[in-house]
């Protein structure tokens, strides 16, 4: 599925961005460089890859061109990404010719994808690394060094990095991803994760408050508990026997202070439940915002895309998370020009949208990943410029939704946390609201990790803009 981009000032996905460095780390002989790419689960493996590494004596560095080490931490589910890497890897390739004790390595679901044609084929790489895999990076660094092709792809069924503390990377001090479980047992035809991610698996919960507790003693105001699909975290207590749902870890990470903001991404439409949201609504530290990606507004389709819900039944999921949350923001993924999908069945998935009126749309048109059910069951055929044309069809009328939803703001108070300088005006903060809008008002005293309420002004369609009445630190 080829993205088009949003209209939004602060890009939460941060897709290509480099290790920003480690400041507490001294000085070593060897040095490291890693770029991200893809969700947020792989920039939170880029953090837990980072701790590996750190422990094997790597310091970091923001330039390539310095490291003995460059990683690339991959995405498969777009192909604008797999474009991406090649051509970043064909750069790094150019290095190596300058410096033949450069190692280079992609880790990540593009790694076990693409093993054979980034070792024999292409040979861009030394090292190949699936996500269930980091812990062995320090014996195929060792093997990739003495001329050896090093290779890890294997998934796990256990694996969840819990007793490892990642390190934090391009932090902003104030915000960080929680990993709370690993890979998904859902099989959307459309979707590779399951074949590059492996089986879910939960984290131990107790791992999980550790790490929020540690985060918040080091300054940090909000953690985001990150899964393939929350709402299916389950983890046995073995020694009290009790099993913890989603809806009851959720509420152990907000009541560890009401400091502490908790967000989380991403529910499956058919597995939130009541009890999440009613914890969410039990507590004013949790965020009124869920991600509820639907991909198509039409059943047929959805059938198509093994998706398990019909429109009927995501339409009710709508219903009532605003019932019992009348504030919550709402944002959805949709695919445009799926397989077979005709003129009707799209004009169902723009009614969805009319009937949701999304806060955040991420919109997509169709593109064949290899290996998905869909690339084996489905042909392909509804023309590129046709899924274009739906696509832009998507994005006009979500541009409508948001411009709306931001002016619905303008004269409200919210309360927002301070993340950091806007990247459009060095004398502005910005940060973000309880729907997960982004904020802009001028700094004036305020620091980042200061909950600030401000008075919207204006906006634009991505942005609300305004100027801080009271601070509550």
């Amino acid at each position: 599925m080829e993205p088009l981009v949003m209209d939004k000032t602060h890009d939460e996905s941060r897709q290509g961005e480099a290790y920003a460095g480690i400041s507490h780390i001294p000085a070593a002989r060897k040095h490291f460089y890693i770029e991200s790419y893809g969700c947020a689960m792989n920039f939170a493996d880029s953090e837990v890859v980072a701790s590996i590494l750190q422990n094997e004596g790597f310091a970091p560095t923001t330039e390539p061109d310095s490291a003995e080490l460059i990683l690339i931490n991959t995405c498969s589910i777009r192909e604008k990404a797999e474009q991406t890497v090649r051509k970043r890897l064909t750069e790094f390739a150019r290095l190596k010719k300058q410096n033949n004790g450069l190692l280079i390595g992609v880790l990540g679901c593009m790694a076990e994808r693409l093993k054979a044609s980034f070792l024999e084929e292409e040979k861009l790489v030394d090292i190949v690394v699936g996500p269930d895999a980091y812990r062995t990076l320090p014996s195929l660094i060792e093997e990739a060094g003495s001329g050896q092709k090093a290779v890890n792809v294997l998934l796990s069924r256990e694996e969840t990095y819990a007793d490892i503390s990642p390190i934090r990377l391009n932090t902003n001090g104030v915000t960080a991803f929680v990993s709370i479980m690993r890979g998904c047992n859902n099989m959307c035809s459309f979707c590779v994760v399951p074949f590059t991610r492996g089986r879910e698996r939960s984290r131990n919960a107790n791992s999980i408050v550790d790490e929020c507790t540690r985060l918040l003693n080091d300054g940090y105001r909000e953690v985001t508990l990150l899964g393939q699909n929350v709402d299916s975290y389950q983890w046995i207590d073995e020694t009290t026997s009790t099993v913890v749902s989603f809806a009851q870890l959720l509420e152990r990470v907000a009541k560890i202070s009401p400091l502490l903001r908790v967000r989380f991404s991403t529910s499956h439409p058919k597995d939130i439940t009541d009890d999440v949201l009613f914890t969410m609504k039990a507590h004013e530290n949790i965020c009124n915002y869920i991600h509820l990606p639907v991909q198509s507004g039409n059943s047929r389709v959805l059938q198509l895309m093994n998706r398990t819900y019909s429109r009927e039944w995501y339409l009710a999921k709508v219903d009532r998370i605003r019932e019992i949350l009348p504030d919550c923001g709402i944002s959805t993924d949709m695919i445009a020009g799926f397989c077979t999908e005709t003129e009707e069945e799209h004009q169902d998935s723009l009614s969805l949208m009319e009937y949701c009126k999304y806060d955040l749309a991420y919109l997509y048109y169709y593109s064949e990943r290899p290996g998905t059910l869909a690339a084996r069951r489905f042909k392909d055929d509804v023309p590129l410029e046709v899924k274009k044309r739906r696509l832009q069809e998507l994005v006009d009328l979500y541009r409508i939704h948001s411009l709306k939803s931001m002016q619905r703001d303008v004269g409200k108070i919210c309360k927002v946390l301070i993340e950091g300088t806007s990247k459009k005006n060095e004398s502005d903060y910005f940060g973000r609201n309880d729907q997960n809008k982004v904020v802009v008002f001028p700094k004036q005293h305020y620091k980042p990790g200061d909950y600030v309420w401000v008075k919207v002004t204006h906006c634009t369609s991505g942005t609300l803009l305004g100027h801080v009445i009271q601070n509550e630190n």
